[in-house]
């Protein structure tokens, strides 16, 4: 019955989906080479320049964070910025409030990478500079498209290996507000049709585009379910926001490309919007910034999801990230200790235009965690960090994580969260339940 159904998505894929280019694995770092995009050029002469910002007074008729032109000391902080940048020959390119950490952001840019170089160090002695780090480009690298309510919902890993049926019918992540910061999404998809709560382009401002990466990852988190088309989302009711921090490159292989800028300014508005979820299914070179957003994250008691670089001896940033939950696939032998493993072979996942394929890698593996934190937060809304990654990662007699890769037992999870089981039960001493091994 699978093969058939596997059979009858790719024969779907093929037809709905041809002009479609291979699927992204994970956002990574791309290397600096001569044969540098026009994208990654700029990025080598930028930096983010970071200046202190007073706390805002209280004002009923202002928010410091969506109404940027009444932020208290604005002016004066971008004329130190000017002033900075006419002092070391820099051309001011951009600039954004970062309130989670009481800072303004500016994008300054030099004549060239190595003069950008030089300057940096003589920035941070500034002591009008509060910080200043490098820009860094990420980038999305192609390696995983295979080319009764939901009809290819058979063919998803979730909804055999975790029941996500029946778990589905303790919780949908219904009120749990999910953030994926990623390429563009297209929401006129049948799958996503009503599913993104909201939509926002940290790129250029303008309509965001239907780009694939975002699709695919935003399908496994919240597609429709039951809706007769399609996958069924791992949390279909959860509040999606489709935060694109990152841009679909032209051209056939399906690269993108995300800065430290864009997305800073994306966990910026996810923190602002009280996000509980936070989807990164990308990796690259740690990031000062981006870091310490994560950390004003954690600090909140949100979750943060990333997926996880095996290349990479520590699993990349941000997965390496203290308090972030490192996912990679179950097929990662190389997962370093206190990984997170999920299903990530083909698994079915929309695409731009109202197509479906087939997807494999830990960006996907990640977004099945993303939804199923969701649910679990359903569950329990005051679930404490620790208690999360206990009910996903159970280490006996300790309740933390295990120190190797943790193969996730989705009806487990839910059963020490809830102490309910949805899935194939069996009565338990300690519990009103447990799922039969």
């Amino acid at each position: 019955m699978r093969a058939a159904v596997l059979l009858a998505l790719l024969c779907l894929a093929v037809a709905t989906a041809a002009d479609v280019p291979p699927s992204p694995s994970r956002l990574a770092l791309a290397p600096s080479s001569s044969a540098a995009t026009p994208e990654q050029a700029m990025a080598e002469r930028q930096l983010l320049l970071m200046l202190r910002a007073p706390p805002p007074h209280f004002r009923p008729d202002a928010d410091y964070a969506g109404d940027y032109q009444t932020a208290p000391g604005r002016h004066a902080r971008r004329r130190i910025a000017r002033e900075l940048a006419r002092e070391h020959g820099l051309r001011l390119r951009d600039d954004w409030p970062m309130p989670a950490l009481g800072l303004d952001c500016f994008v300054l840019e030099a004549v060239s990478g190595d003069a950008r170089t030089r300057i940096v160090p003589r920035l941070a002695a500034d002591p009008r500079v509060e910080s200043v780090q490098p820009m860094q480009l990420f980038r999305l690298r192609g390696a995983g498209r295979l080319g009764a309510g939901d009809p290819l919902s058979a063919a998803q890993p979730a909804v055999a290996r975790w029941h996500l049926r029946q778990l589905h019918t303790l919780a949908t992540g219904r009120r749990v507000v999910v953030a994926a910061l990623d390429t563009g999404v297209d929401v006129h998809h049948p799958d996503l049709h009503g599913q993104v709560a909201v939509t926002r382009d940290f790129v250029d401002g303008g309509a965001t585009p239907a780009e694939t990466h975002g699709t695919q990852v935003a399908g496994i988190i919240g597609a429709r379910s039951d809706d007769g088309i399609g996958i069924a989302g791992v949390a279909p009711q959860a509040r999606l926001l489709a935060l694109r921090a990152c841009w679909q490159s032209p051209g056939a292989d399906g690269a993108a490309a995300c800065s430290s800028f864009t997305l800073a300014k994306a966990l910026q508005f996810a923190l602002d919007a009280d996000a509980q979820v936070l989807n990164l299914s990308l990796t690259g070179a740690d990031d000062r910034l981006l870091a310490r957003l994560l950390d004003a994250a954690l600090q909140r008691g949100v979750t943060v999801v990333a997926a996880v670089d095996v290349d990479v001896d520590d699993g990349g940033f941000p997965a390496a990230h203290p308090g972030v939950l490192a996912v990679a696939g179950v097929h990662d032998h190389g997962a370093r200790p206190g990984v997170l493993l999920a299903p990530d072979r083909g698994i079915p996942a929309p695409t731009p235009g109202g197509g479906w394929t087939l997807v494999s890698g830990p960006s996907y593996a990640a977004a099945q965690v993303s939804g199923l934190v969701a649910l679990l937060r359903e569950l329990s809304p005051r679930l404490r960090a620790t208690q999360l990654r206990a009910a996903l990662a159970p280490a006996p007699g300790l309740g933390l994580a295990s120190r190797r890769p943790t193969l996730i037992d989705a009806c487990a999870a839910v059963v020490r969260v809830a102490q309910r089981c949805a899935c194939d039960c069996v009565a338990a001493p300690t519990a009103s339940a447990r799922p039969r091994r």
